[in-house]
């Protein structure tokens, strides 16, 4: 009878067991236990292994009395993989509407098909979970998947109205400086305000910043706790959050870099780094703020091979002397907002006074292209022409007025003409105008330019409509049907001035000048300085005009600029073409032409 008794305490133990739930697992510990990365996601595939910069981070996204989580982040530090996981979590063990804001289209399919689809794929616990993009019942799509309890919707920022038709409790935002104010105001705010009506709501922000006065993420993280991820000197136990000034190297040889502790002097060798990071922990700096932890993280913790301290000393030492570059070094590497010229005008007699005694009748070696920009006024064409070294520098070669208007044939024919002048070259042979690009953006004007550039196009000389918006490309062809099939291009014209005065600021003479240049061409040139506006409510970068300038060499040189990413000399070919303009300008023979005798039949 006892046997019975211990028989049913025993079945009664393993069923109350089997009831108790699993015990509550941090965050971080469940991502390591269910997430799976497969080939082609990650270059080490297999269960994942966070760092321990990650971990605290993961732990507060999976902590419910955080509702906002902030990262300022750069790249090789593993945050979208990090994310995933989290997201993850969410759908397998706290289902919830899910919402994910990402700048464009392009980045919220490519985050769905390249990361979501492959890593949920890979996990026991995800697989299926989210289902197929079409389903039998139709309600699922690439970017919106129903799951048990919840949903899961992938948003642009560009596409605000998208936002309107959905709630969430949990709202994930990757690369928020990429996310530019549109008509209906900034695109996380009103994601945030989908989020309103759950108490226990989740926001988690992620991204490398941009520039100093206007970045999103770095207003945020001031919000913020402001956690700092320090590590301790292997010699004397001194914590210190890494920076590149705590980098070190032998003149010429950044490959030797080194850390050197603030706290001794000693200098510490990568091989250190690991035992370093192992031991780091995070600190915040604003311990009185509550439920908002926010972090900030640099690639010099990374232990990824690409991320020792000599290849990144390697990779500062090379942006360094150009703005351009060093801006993507300090936002992706540093994680740092890049200081703009803060709204100071760059010095047009300063630049004047840098001019060269070359241009159009006397070129420089150095130039194998050339590209030309025209902008169109009511009674004239201004026109700027751009040599194009190997190496990347631009020699602003010649000005050019035809006046008349656009109205009148003659104005087109007489800049027809120009188009299609050689120039001598210092090698022997000439060269022609490779591009052009011209003004359509004044819809005066613009049947006009149609008519002259579409019939063109073979010359490549182009229609353009500039745009302006940062994260627009240098040019990209437009789509509208408006064109009724001509070629028409949309130019950045935001960034291309952003590189232009990049150029101008820097040293090594990225832009050089020919002495034939006006001076009231440099003032034109010199005629808009970048500063921080509010819209909305929101600090926005953008170009301003100095007022009482015009800005007609300006446009001339964007446009230029803009449609030397059309052409892609071969540089060898073209000088060794210029040192034989025999043979450059002889005309190609004729193919033979095999006629069957049935034709004449």
């Amino acid at each position: 009878m006892l046997d019975a008794v211990d028989r049913l305490e025993e079945i009664e133990r393993r069923a109350l067991a089997a009831l108790r739930p699993p015990p509550k697992l941090k965050l971080s510990d469940w991502i390591e236990r269910n997430i799976y990365l497969p080939d082609g996601v990650s270059s080490l595939p297999g269960a994942v292994r966070l760092w321990p910069f990650q971990r605290e981070i993961a732990d507060a996204i999976g902590d419910p009395a955080i509702e906002r989580v902030t990262l300022v982040k750069p790249v090789r530090v593993g945050f979208t993989t990090l994310l995933t996981g989290a997201l993850g979590a969410f759908v397998a063990n706290d289902p919830a509407p899910i919402l994910a804001l990402l700048p464009t289209e392009a980045d919220a399919r490519d985050y769905m098909v390249s990361e979501i689809e492959p890593i949920f794929s890979a996990s026991p616990v995800l697989n299926g979970v989210i289902g197929e993009a079409k389903d039998e019942s139709g309600r699922n799509t690439i970017l919106s998947r129903r799951f048990p309890g919840g949903s899961l919707k992938i948003v642009a920022a560009k596409a605000p109205r998208n936002l309107r038709r959905h709630t969430a409790r949990v709202l994930l935002v990757d690369e928020a400086d990429g996310m530019e104010v549109t008509a209906e105001g900034p695109p996380i705010a009103l994601a945030e305000k989908r989020t309103l009506s759950y108490a226990d709501r989740k926001i988690v922000i992620g991204s490398t910043p941009t520039f100093e006065g206007s970045s999103y993420i770095l207003r945020n993280y001031a919000l913020s706790d402001r956690r700092v991820f320090e590590v301790p000197c292997p010699e004397c136990d001194g914590r210190t959050e890494i920076n590149l000034q705590h980098i070190e190297w032998p003149t010429g040889k950044p490959h030797l870099a080194q850390f050197v502790c603030p706290a001794c002097g000693c200098a510490i060798d990568e091989r250190h780094k690991p035992e370093m990071v192992a031991a780091g922990a995070w600190r915040a700096t604003a311990p009185e703020v509550i439920g908002h932890a926010g972090f900030r993280l640099n690639a010099l913790v990374s232990l990824l091979p690409n991320a020792s301290w000599g290849k990144l000393a390697a990779e500062f030492v090379a942006a360094k002397d150009d703005r351009t570059t060093l801006q993507v070094f300090v936002n992706t590497i540093l994680a740092e907002g890049f200081r703009a010229d803060g709204g100071e005008e760059i010095d047009d007699e300063a630049l004047a006074k840098r001019a060269e005694p070359f241009g159009c009748e006397a070129l420089p070696e150095a130039v194998l292209a050339i590209t030309a920009g025209v902008d169109v006024q009511r009674d004239r064409l201004e026109i700027t022409l751009i040599g194009w070294a190997e190496d990347g520098t631009m020699y602003v070669l010649m000005t050019l007025v035809i006046w008349g208007k656009p109205s009148d044939d003659s104005t087109w024919a007489e800049l027809d003409e120009f188009l299609k002048s050689r120039f001598a070259h210092p090698f022997g042979g000439s060269l022609a105008i490779d591009a052009v690009a011209i003004d359509s953006g004044d819809g005066e004007t613009m049947d006009r330019v149609y008519g002259f550039c579409f019939p063109r196009a073979a010359r490549k000389i182009f229609a353009i409509k500039g745009d302006g918006g940062f994260r627009r490309p240098f040019i990209e062809r437009s789509t509208s049907s408006k064109t009724r099939g001509g070629l028409l291009f949309i130019v950045g014209t935001d960034p291309i001035k952003d590189h232009v005065a990049a150029k101008l600021t820097g040293s090594g003479g990225a832009i050089r000048f020919s002495n034939t240049l006006p001076a009231s061409w440099f003032e034109q040139l010199c005629s808009e300085r970048a500063i921080v506006r509010y819209s909305k409510g929101q600090p926005v970068r953008r170009f301003e005009r100095i007022p009482g300038r015009r800005a007609e060499a300006l446009d001339c040189v964007v446009y230029a600029v803009a449609v030397r990413q059309l052409i892609n000399p071969n540089w060898a070919s073209r000088a060794e073409a210029l040192r034989s303009p025999e043979l450059a300008l002889a005309p190609a023979p004729r193919p033979r032409v095999i006629r069957s005798n049935w034709v004449d039949q």
